[in-house]
């Protein structure tokens, strides 16, 4: 087994190349957090719902050094690979396609055995799921090395840009994109008056009191709205669009020539 780290600027570190090998890789269960009321008279408790708390990812690693002095330069990348005070992705060689966002929870030790070292670190992922390494806009193939089996990808190859008013939209996810939570962003490119997005699947409905030509370009960016990079979040109604797992049917109203919309998230996984 084999862990990648990725910061949150891009830079990746394949352990494996840095002679650092994976013993285990294992997330804890999702953690309920449920939310219960008191009523007198009445037996019991009354459930107002659940949520997630968050993860802890147990893992162990051992390092192979060329020599004992070697081993000490290790064991110091070690220590910096690890630094938290930026949070990290990690993704395991067994789950490609799917990444955790974490800072490691608590202090912990190597093992020295002459060259090698042995150590185990309880990571931290303050979000309760994991996420694809893929958007909607990477191309759906496996050997683009962004997707694999088991991220709840169908047969039918999903599209995420459209240019009709009626059009399906697929999450692939366990979870629900709302964009007060998860990263999404609609982008519009053409002429409209009083555009109006519709997601009946789920209900949610945005709407566009004002007017844009052929030329500009409308961007919903999790609760921002913009049009042309200026907000006019104040002549919409306010409301957000969210996205629930599997097919979402949405419909496009006020819409004036040709136009283009697509739809940027992630998946995200228990």
């Amino acid at each position: 087994m084999n862990t990648i780290i990725t910061t949150l600027s891009g830079t990746v570190y394949d352990l494996e190349k840095l002679g650092i090998t994976t013993r285990e890789f294992n997330p804890s269960s999702p953690s309920p957090r449920n939310e219960t009321e008191q009523v007198d008279g009445l037996h019991g408790l009354v459930d107002c719902g659940t949520t997630y708390d968050a993860r802890i990812i147990k893992c162990s690693f051992y390092l192979k050094a060329a020599d004992v002095p070697d081993y000490y330069l290790m064991r110091d990348e070690v220590f910096k690979l690890f630094d938290s005070r930026q949070p990290f992705y990690i993704t395991e060689s067994y789950n490609p396609g799917k990444r955790w966002l974490v800072k490691t929870n608590a202090d912990y030790s190597i093992d020295q055995q002459w060259v090698y070292g042995m150590f185990d670190i309880d990571f931290i992922s303050f979000s309760p799921f994991a996420e694809s390494i893929g958007t909607t806009l990477n191309p759906f193939t496996f050997d683009s090395d962004i997707w694999q089996i088991g991220e709840g990808l169908i047969d039918e190859v999903p599209t995420y840009t459209h240019k009709s008013t009626s059009f399906r939209i697929f999450n692939a996810g366990d979870e629900t994109i709302d964009p007060r939570q998860f990263p999404l962003r609609i982008v519009y490119k053409g002429a409209s008056n009083n555009l109006t997005v519709t997601n009946s699947t789920t209900g949610d409905v945005w709407k566009y009191t004002g007017s844009s030509a052929s030329g500009d370009t409308i961007i919903l960016d999790r609760v921002r709205a913009t049009k042309n990079n200026n907000s006019i979040f104040g002549v919409t109604n306010r409301k957000l669009i969210s996205i629930a797992p599997g097919w979402n049917n949405f419909k496009l109203s006020g819409t004036s020539g040709s136009f283009e919309i697509t739809f940027d998230f992630r998946f995200y996984f228990l």
